[in-house]
């Protein structure tokens, strides 16, 4: 498939998701958030990939919403508005449970909606010359459809200072809040990431697509006899399965599992 605005390049069993408009800063319209709804949906069901980057090109990762597409916005019915802001809730919405690993490579500054992008990813690797902020209320806006990713990945306490203030903060702030897990110079932002993913697509594929799940529904949750029950059921899962198995064999057999043959 064709796309207008962005690339798709695969590539030993890793998916590189490029944000390809940098003439307006990444910014994305109602046609590049339908084309990422499209590739992630596709990628997270191709067996064929193991890990998935979602990259930019230029000098910024992504502005946020694209300016002619807000002012479009504003002519908009309640409907249409409505309408827009769930197509941009399905596509954050998309990349979060996307079965597949996915490591954010910010090279650049990350505004607004854009930190929702970012958030949605399991990894985070920002060069450390990269700007963040949450702008929104600057334009009597607040950043609703992004808040359920972004709060999960700077907490409630960074979250109420940044949403309020719309200060920008740094990459070395970003990481002291969690809202990245490396900030790195940008001449070895493509190392980091690129480590990371070997990392990723040397594990059990289906132990890393199970690990994710399991982030995703414990975190936060009571530690109850039901969550104690889930959490058994599941490793019995795994380690009954094919995968499971040979990974554990092939340990004790000092091998190479058949994920990496």
């Amino acid at each position: 498939m064709t796309y207008s605005t962005l690339t798709l390049h695969h590539a030993a069993g890793v998916a590189t998701v490029t944000l390809n408009r940098p003439e307006v800063r990444n910014a994305f319209n109602e046609t590049s958030i339908a084309e990422l709804t499209t590739v992630f949906a596709a990628l997270g069901t191709d067996e064929t990939v193991r890990a998935i980057v979602l990259a930019a090109e230029g000098v910024a990762f992504c502005a946020g919403a694209d300016l002619n597409w807000m002012k479009q916005m504003s002519t908009y019915s309640d409907a249409d508005n409505l309408a827009d802001a769930g197509r941009l809730a399905i596509m954050l919405r998309t990349i979060y449970l996307c079965p597949k690993p996915v490591v954010a490579s910010v090279q650049g500054d990350c505004y607004a909606g854009g930190m929702g992008l970012v958030a949605v990813c399991d990894i985070a690797v920002a060069a450390d010359h990269a700007q963040f902020c949450l702008s929104e209320v600057k334009l009597g806006l607040i950043p609703a459809t992004i808040s359920p990713y972004v709060i999960k990945a700077m907490g409630d306490n960074a979250a109420r200072r940044y949403f309020l203030t719309a200060e920008r903060f740094d990459a070395a702030d970003a990481l002291r809040i969690g809202f990245v897990a490396q900030s790195v110079p940008a001449a070895t932002l493509a190392a980091s990431v690129a480590g990371i993913v070997k990392a990723l697509v040397s594990a059990s594929p289906d132990a890393v697509r199970e690990a994710k799940r399991l982030v995703r529904d414990i975190a936060g949750a009571p530690i109850t006899d039901a969550l104690i029950a889930d959490t058994a059921e599941r490793i019995a899962m795994v380690r009954a399965s094919t995968q499971g198995r040979e990974g554990v064999q092939s340990f004790l057999e000092k091998r190479k599992p058949a994920w990496l043959t």
